[in-house]
């Protein structure tokens, strides 16, 4: 493998220099990260996802620096979407443990966090993200190139390599951009028909078939390919109909905690939000430890290079641009900070000891997601899963040591959101530095560029929440914040002795099978997590790419054009809707009304028809007569 990656050119070769970390990259890098995360928390604490802004970033950036400011730099492009994503990665940690304070606030259980405490929280845990995935990058970006696919990492190079080249290239992207973001206009602002279509089976109780028919999960499942896509539908499949239709034969009219109904009377979805999710949980956390055990060679080969290289000094140390890190030294000194800091700051109410483990499930759960993004992408990246088994953990070691009651509680979540954070900023960077190593960036140059993203997203998500909670509240029906109330619901069910253990190790026997038979536990973890619907959405784009993939009567090198025209459409798919996602929370945080669903509907079977014809578009554009415009 080492040599093929010792063959794999850049688009800007490593002996060129060209205008990069820029005044004006950094200027509107910084822009786009506070726009996205807040964004992003509005999505996510209504709708429990966040969108992957790479991509999005990627495009505006474009816009602004190639058309509006007439200057040429992909590497000014990359470093914007660099800066700019991280304040969707910063926003995805926090609202899925935070909003928890204010929820036990309004309850009277403890004052509201102050503005400083949840700027902390979201500064350590993405600082230490970005700190941990520097040793990482040899090992993940260099050495498995081509077999990480890094969904949006590469589709993000794709769409600035199509704005570098322009022509038909570009074209594809920008078609599949503009499709998308009518698309999404139409079904998700508009509302003409539904996103999310399903049906519950009453013949088989328990189970609901459906699918999310939104062109970003055609395009990371075209991405991803089919097997990862398969495995994906496999543990929803597993899910939704074996573990749900068993939870309703045996429950009957059981009330079984934590559910407060009876089993009868629950819907699939109150079934998977109430039962299957801890299953998923404990599958996902399962997984991980697995990850991390298969990575561990991998990972020890890559520090002891970068422990190497500090001993010998700056003469051993590669002297190519597209090569060069934050030197070690500064990583483990930021480290120390970090944890002292997190020993001493009353916002974390831990000792030094708590303090140094919080760092080690930190490195833990970023190797996870790191990888983990390499394989399904940013945008599926369960956080809230890896956030869940911290938060169980941290609770039962917190119990544990006396640290009890509101204190313990609260502590458990400032942890909680510093592992989420951590986890989902480990993981945009590693989608970054991929773009920058297709490229051609400066490693070194985007990392600091993805702390500056993380200091300006810290400073601004305080205010967000505050400002999200003050007009609906969260746990509502505008923002239910969906996982911060699950994380809730841990930490005091821990705290009282009461966690459901045992659905928690059904995931974790589940995953263990799924690995002695040999099948990526992930893939498959993630697919049991997550909704069937998503799942399925992500599936028909691995039908795509099977379809493409497995064409009869022509070359291989006319097989590769297919599959790059398709990369380049479904690139401009997840971008597109990306940001028509954006401009809806825009639109709804300003309480702009465009639904028109009262005077207009095509219902769910005329969304299974639009959405078929968008994969189908997906196809010609593959399989199409476009040899002559994209040999170019």
């Amino acid at each position: 493998m080492s040599n093929k990656n010792n063959d794999f050119k850049p688009y800007i070769a490593a002996d060129r220099i060209v205008p990069e970390f820029t005044v004006t990259s950094i200027i509107i890098g910084i822009i786009l990260a506070v726009v996205f995360g807040a964004a992003n928390a509005y999505l996510g604490l209504r709708v429990g996802m966040t969108i992957s802004a790479s991509i999005p970033a990627a495009v505006l950036s474009m816009g602004i620096i190639r058309i509006i400011l007439r200057r040429d730099s992909i590497l000014e492009n990359n470093m914007v979407q660099t800066i700019g994503s991280a304040g969707e990665s910063v926003a995805a940690g926090a609202i899925f443990t935070l909003p928890a304070l204010f929820i036990w606030a309004k309850e009277g259980t403890i004052s509201a966090p102050s503005i400083l405490t949840l700027f902390l929280v979201a500064l350590v845990g993405g600082i230490l993200g970005v700190v941990f995935m520097v040793p990482l990058r040899q090992a993940l970006i260099v050495e498995e190139h081509g077999t990480l696919p890094f969904p949006e990492g590469t589709a993000c190079a794709e769409v600035l390599l199509a704005g570098e080249e322009g022509g038909s290239k570009a074209g594809i992207v920008f078609a599949g951009l503009g499709i998308s973001a009518l698309y999404k206009l139409i079904t998700d602002g508009f509302k003409v028909f539904p996103s999310e279509i399903g049906y519950d089976i009453s013949s088989y109780k328990g189970s609901s078939v459906g699918i999310q028919v939104l062109p970003a999960l055609a395009g990371v499942g075209y991405i991803c390919g089919t097997k990862i896509s398969s495995y994906l539908f496999a543990g929803g499949a597993l899910s939704w109909f074996v573990i749900m239709p068993l939870i309703a034969l045996f429950g009957a009219n059981a009330t079984i905690f934590p559910g407060t109904n009876p089993i009868s009377t629950l819907s699939p979805s109150d079934l998977w939000e109430t039962y299957v999710k801890y299953i998923g949980a404990g599958a996902v956390a399962t997984g991980g430890i697995i990850s991390l055990i298969k990575s561990m060679p991998l990972i020890v080969k890559t520090f002891k290079k970068a422990m190497q290289s500090m001993g010998k000094g700056s003469a051993k140390t590669s002297s190519l641009r597209t090569e060069k890190d934050i030197p070690m030294p500064v990583l483990i000194i930021t480290m120390i900070v970090v944890a002292i800091a997190i020993w001493l700051l009353p916002a974390f109410p831990i000792n030094l000891l708590g303090a140094c483990i919080v760092v080690i499930f930190g490195f833990f759960f970023a190797t996870v997601s790191s990888r983990m993004v390499g394989l399904i992408g940013s945008s599926n990246n369960p956080v809230s899963g890896m956030a869940i088994a911290t938060i169980i953990i941290t609770t039962i070691l917190l119990k544990s040591t006396g640290t009890t009651g509101v204190t313990g509680m609260t502590g458990a979540i400032a942890i909680g959101g510093i592992i989420c954070v951590i986890a989902a900023i480990a993981g945009d960077c590693s989608q970054d530095l991929k773009t920058g190593f297709i490229v051609g960036a400066t490693p070194k140059k985007q990392q600091i560029g993805e702390i500056i993203g993380v200091v300006v997203s810290a400073a601004s998500i305080g205010f967000v929440l505050y400002l999200l909670n003050s007009a609906w509240e969260f746990g509502g029906k505008e923002i239910p914040a969906p996982q911060a109330t699950m994380m809730k619901m841990l930490v005091e069910g821990i705290m009282n002795a009461q966690l459901p253990w045992a659905l928690i190790l059904i995931g974790v026997f589940i995953a263990i099978v799924i690995e002695i038979l040999k099948i990526p536990v992930m893939p498959f973890a993630v697919g049991m997590y997550l909704p069937f619907s998503l799942s399925a959405g992500i599936m028909a784009g691995g039908v795509v790419r099977w379809f493409v993939d497995r064409r009869k009567g022509v070359s291989d090198e006319e097989r590769k054009k297919s599959t790059d025209r398709g990369t380049l459409y479904t690139s401009g798919l997840i971008a597109g809707e990306g940001l028509m996602g954006i401009i809806l929370a825009a639109l709804a945080a300003f309480k702009v009304d465009i639904d028109f669903s009262k005077y207009f509907s095509i219902g769910k079977i005329g969304g299974l028809i639009v959405f078929a014809l968008l994969l189908a578009s997906l196809a010609y554009v593959c399989v199409g007569k476009k040899q002559k415009s994209t040999e170019k």
